[in-house]
């Protein structure tokens, strides 16, 4: 996807290199600050705009499918109008549609707004890894890696809390407008500094046909992912329909893909090992992380009477050892295997997951911050090695294919594994309060024994029964979080095996792989 002039220009000397980092981690942050800032919001911007908070995910989901879709066609683009221009202006487009979102006055404005933010959105996390590697010396790819992954880090950690902060004490609509001043800086420095390095510009057909079929594929498939819980998933026609659309389309596309000159996706990338193996850690990894970062702050507003401040500051601690570690594993990275450092990421991982659950409905404000302080650092060693792993041996001219494949289906695990993760959690909290009423009928001790104790403080029967109500579903959505947590754990000692059947990596930009 990359133009082939990346090898044309040497590094950039330290000053110029460190302003450029500057400025694209900026672009960065912004982006994958509007990934996690909304979280923690949801429940006030459902109730503001009347719609459930389980609808209310779309806000999520819809930007990450549309951004996720737009990823593959940032090559196409690059080559249409140069890298360092396209960058630019979808940072600036970013920057606008982010204004319009602040200014929604309705569900159905935010929703279209978003998708177009996320459009926008999905050629700068690809183009800022090619514009920033390719001004780096190949000894320094790893410090360049760990740069990028720590601004990427900062957004779960400054999300929550600048999310909860703002809805709290001013209005959900700034967590939009913050972006404007960032976008316009950002903007305004990448292409001041690096106008002067544009890539070569090639006139290349671009596949409409393979687009389309992503589009309508990924896109019903969403879809089908969103309605499912509300339409009893397969029992009904539309999810159904939705399911067969999406089946048969997207075998198409990987058909299609694979014979046509030129494809909108590279799927030739994943005949490389390497690389196939690190987008599968990374897709069922980042299923797996992005549902704890969603669940958590729900059932903390919904279910423990957290403020969306609370909430944040609360889950914001996932990444704080993130931020220092980030640099520090990108060093690393370029002399310790990979797969090393994955391992350690994977490992911390599971266990903070399997500590979470364990927890109860008592459980503490420093319960929940303490366990997680330590998965920042598992966070820097799941991200950077991994993208280390999945561009190792390519050829400078790959970097941005690579990065737009892997990123595409990171973001496709966004929004699947916000939608699964949603979806589980209502259907094992229906399932635990079934489990809980059973024995709970007019005739049993608990029944009786609980109304006692209610009434001695001076409630009336059916306060005490509604109590008894609100209770069980407290302990059911507890539990199903547990489950949540239960299940991550396992998944991520899986991946420790899937990542050991990677190679041991070379170096981007060195030369391709005999594969």
């Amino acid at each position: 996807m990359a133009t082939e002039n990346h090898n044309e220009y040497p590094p950039l000397d330290p000053l110029r290199r460190g302003l450029v980092t500057v400025a694209l981690a900026l672009a960065v942050f912004m982006n994958v600050l509007d990934v996690s800032i909304a979280n923690v919001s949801i429940p006030t911007i459902a109730g503001y705009l009347a719609v459930s908070a389980d609808r209310g995910t779309w806000i999520i989901t819809s930007f990450a499918v549309s951004n996720a879709i737009a990823v593959p066609t940032s090559g196409w683009l690059a080559r249409r109008v140069g890298e360092v221009r396209l960058f630019v202006v979808c940072t600036l487009l970013f920057t606008l549609f982010s204004w319009i979102c602040g200014l929604s006055s309705s569900f159905t404005m935010l929703l279209v707004a978003r998708t177009l933010q996320g459009a926008v959105a999905g050629p700068m996390i690809p183009l800022s890894q090619s514009l920033l590697l390719s001004n780096y010396p190949p000894n320094q790819h790893g410090f360049a890696n760990g740069i990028w992954g720590m601004t990427a880090v900062v957004g779960p950690v400054a999300g929550p809390i600048l999310g909860g902060w703002i809805t709290d004490n001013i209005s959900w609509s700034w967590i939009f407008y913050i972006n404007v001043p960032v976008g316009l800086v950002a903007g305004w420095a990448t292409w001041i500094l690096l106008k002067d390095r544009e890539t070569a510009i090639r006139k290349q057909p671009i596949d409409v046909v393979g687009l389309g079929l992503l589009v309508v594929g990924v896109a019903c498939l969403q879809i089908m992912l969103d309605k499912g819980n509300d339409h009893g998933w397969f029992g009904s026609t539309q999810i159904v329909t939705l399911g067969l659309i999406s089946l048969v389309t997207l075998s198409f596309f990987v058909v299609w893909e694979l014979t046509d000159e030129h494809p909108v996706v590279d799927l030739a990338l994943f005949s490389r090992r390497n690389f196939t193996v690190a987008t599968i850690a990374m897709t069922l990894g980042y299923m797996m992380f992005f549902a704890a970062i969603v669940i958590l702050p729900l059932w903390l507003q919904t279910q423990q009477g957290y403020t969306a401040t609370w909430a944040g500051l609360a889950t914001s601690s996932l990444g704080i050892l993130g931020i220092v570690f980030s640099p520090i594993i990108g060093r690393l990275a370029d002399k310790i295997d990979p797969r090393v450092l994955v391992t350690v990421g994977f490992s911390i991982f599971a266990g903070v997951s399997f500590v979470n659950a364990d927890a109860s409905t008592s459980i503490t404000f420093g319960q929940i911050f303490l366990p997680r302080l330590i998965w920042g650092i598992g966070t820097a060693c799941f991200f950077i090695p991994l993208i280390t792993l999945s561009l190792s041996g390519l050829h400078p001219s790959q970097l941005a294919s690579a990065s737009g494949l892997f990123n595409f289906m990171r973001l496709l695990a966004l929004g699947f594994g916000t939608s699964i993760s949603v979806t589980l959690w209502d259907r094992r909290a229906t399932l635990h309060d079934y489990h809980l009423t059973t024995n709970l009928t007019p005739y049993s001790y608990q029944t009786h024994h609980w109304i006692d104790q209610t009434q001695a403080f001076g409630l009336q029967p059916l306060q005490s029964l509604d109590m008894l109500s609100q209770t069980v579903s407290q302990q059911a959505f507890m539990l199903a979080t547990n489950d949540l947590f239960w299940l991550s754990g396992w998944v991520f000692l899986v991946l420790i095996g899937v990542i050991w059947l990677a190679k041991t990596a070379e170096r981007p930009g060195v030369r391709p792989l005999a594969e």
